[in-house]
């Protein structure tokens, strides 16, 4: 068995990363409550909440310290991949298809990311960090890897990480201490790409209101 292969067995059978808080367990902010009651205000509008039920959960919403508290109030809501915030570390999976994550999710310490033939888009602007150093641990075959970071964050490959193509196309931090996305593992017949969103363009003549 070559090593190439050992290393994708391991990739799939590698324990989750359990150290840190539990993503339910993180405080809250003032945008997860509002996003929860956002949700829960288009609940009551088409009917799947009462007046009542809307105001006692509304309520909650206020009184929630954790990301689990907040959580608990749009389950029965919503299906998984549309509640207000996502928190879960399964690993990221994309065989032959495209396999997208965004949007507000708690991003563990490490993600596992296994793509053959597939293409993965791992969208961190409006993410979490459980941790000032994200591992993105790869194992792709003929699979493309694209990171969407957003200002501020260094995305640089681990120490003996097998990354043969990889395009940087993010802006360098202006902190010294910046949060880090460090990409380990392997790549092969495949590319890892890391961005930036672009900044607004600067018309060059005001329109007259």
């Amino acid at each position: 068995m070559s090593s190439d292969f050992r290393d994708w067995i391991a990739a799939w059978v590698a324990p989750r990363d359990t150290s840190g808080p539990r993503p339910e367990d993180l405080r809250a902010s003032h945008a997860d409550r509002e996003r929860v009651i956002a949700a829960l205000t288009d609940a009551a509008a088409d009917g799947r909440l009462t007046a009542v039920e809307h105001e006692e959960r509304v309520e909650a919403a206020y009184r929630a310290q954790t990301l689990g508290q907040l959580a608990q109030l749009t389950l029965d809501l919503l299906p998984p991949e549309s509640q207000p915030f996502v928190m879960h570390d399964k690993p990221v999976m994309a065989l032959f298809r495209t396999e997208n994550r965004g949007g507000r999710w708690v991003v563990p310490s490490k993600i596992p990311v296994t793509s053959f033939g597939g293409n993965v888009n791992i969208d961190l602007r409006d993410a979490l960090l459980q941790s000032n150093r994200v591992v993105v641990q790869l194992a792709v075959m003929a699979g493309t890897v694209t990171l969407l970071v957003p200002d501020g964050v260094l995305v640089t490959p681990a120490p003996g990480a097998r990354v043969r193509s990889f395009k940087n196309q993010t802006r360098p931090p202006e902190s010294p201490t910046p949060p880090v996305i460090e990409l380990a593992g392997f790549v092969y017949g495949g590319k890892v790409i890391a961005r930036c969103p672009k900044p607004p363009k600067r018309g060059l003549f005001r329109r007259q209101p």
